[in-house]
């Protein structure tokens, strides 16, 4: 195991030996392979650089209780980054491959998997981009699909708290029937116009709909959670990321009884809420405090710690990752 100081890890990347590669060329998918060369060797007229065919995924392997390495819901990834590859014209990776990719990557870097009891984690990148190139507006034939595996810490340092959300109507992440649902480097950059200024005041931004600004839409780059009494609510959206952390909270959430809905929210219900949180693989669970209005000047008051029901999900879920739990929906692929 590597020398590094696991419980001093943020979410930052941490060099690792070995990355995965392969590509798409004539029809064909290259087997997958190991290397040590963490870098590109692109045409300057790559479509990836000219028209943003670009496509990544986020997930995570963990190193249980039991000592045991669980891959979590991988399967899941495959198919995301699929449907974001067929919404950009890109050569969808086969789900074979991406599991065998994400194998290789971890089998080929096990030192710099964390202990467990660190509370950290090796978190892989699948990156798909268009490699043909290409002056006239159209999509590439040709790709490569690479596995980037970095040990990483919580994406919020420290305990599990909260964080304040700040409303931004005047930069919309996506537009409805846009690339919201696909997961590409695209729709992050267009938010970092309203994110980077709230991040600058300590805060995060809430992005609502860009049609009409009035329903809660992602928090930069997370799936809203509202709890509603026994009520566990998420937006309905075709402009925001099918996030597979939510599909799982909202299924441990029934597993406990909770009603779950996912359904327009409007911004004001924010008032009618006991908790509200952001969730993603990177964050899991971020529980959100305040939300700030600064349009009408209004502050939207939730709880200064986690609530017990978001405490209580964000523990199912990461019982689970560990080892702790049962894993009765079969979501882990167990490493030995």
């Amino acid at each position: 195991m590597k020398e590094i100081d696991w419980s001093k890890l943020g979410f930052h990347y941490t060099e690792p030996d070995y990355i995965v590669r392969s590509a798409y060329h004539n029809g064909v998918w290259e087997e997958p392979y190991a290397t040590n060369d963490k870098y590109l060797h692109l045409h300057v007229s790559a479509t990836c650089l000219q028209y943003g065919q670009e496509a990544f995924e986020g997930l995570k392997a963990f190193r249980g209780i039991d000592g045991k390495i669980r891959i979590f819901r991988w399967r899941e990834n495959a198919k995301r980054m699929a449907r974001s590859a067929e919404g950009l014209y890109m050569q969808p990776v086969p789900e074979e491959l991406f599991g065998k990719a994400i194998r290789l990557a971890l089998e080929k870097n096990m030192d710099y998997i964390p202990p467990y009891g660190t509370g950290a984690t090796l978190y892989f990148r699948p990156l798909l981009i268009g490699t043909t190139p290409r002056l006239a507006v159209g999509p590439g034939r040709d790709f490569e699909f690479i596995v980037i595996p970095s040990p990483i810490g919580p994406y919020y340092p420290g305990k599990f708290h909260c964080t304040t959300f700040v409303v931004n109507r005047h930069v919309d992440r996506a537009a409805p029937h846009g690339t919201g649902t696909f997961k590409v480097g695209g729709n992050y950059a267009a938010s970092f116009r309203a994110s980077e200024p709230a991040h600058a005041q300590g805060m995060d931004c809430l992005f609502l709909d860009a049609k009409y600004h009035r329903y809660i839409d992602e928090c930069t780059a997370a799936n809203f959670i509202g709890i509603k009494g026994n009520e566990y609510l998420t937006p309905r959206s075709s402009a925001i990321l099918p996030s597979i952390t939510n599909d799982s909270l909202m299924t441990l959430a029934k597993d406990q009884g909770m009603k779950v809905t996912r359904r327009h929210i409007r911004l004001e219900e924010l008032a009618d809420m006991s908790e509200a949180a952001a969730c993603g693989t990177a964050c899991v669970i971020s529980p959100i405090d305040k939300v700030f209005d600064p349009d009408n000047n209004k502050i939207y008051q939730l709880s200064d710690e986690p609530g017990p029901v978001l405490t209580r999900l964000y523990h199912a879920l990461r019982d689970i990752q560990f080892g702790r739990a049962e894993d009765k929906h079969h979501w882990c692929d167990l490493i030995p």
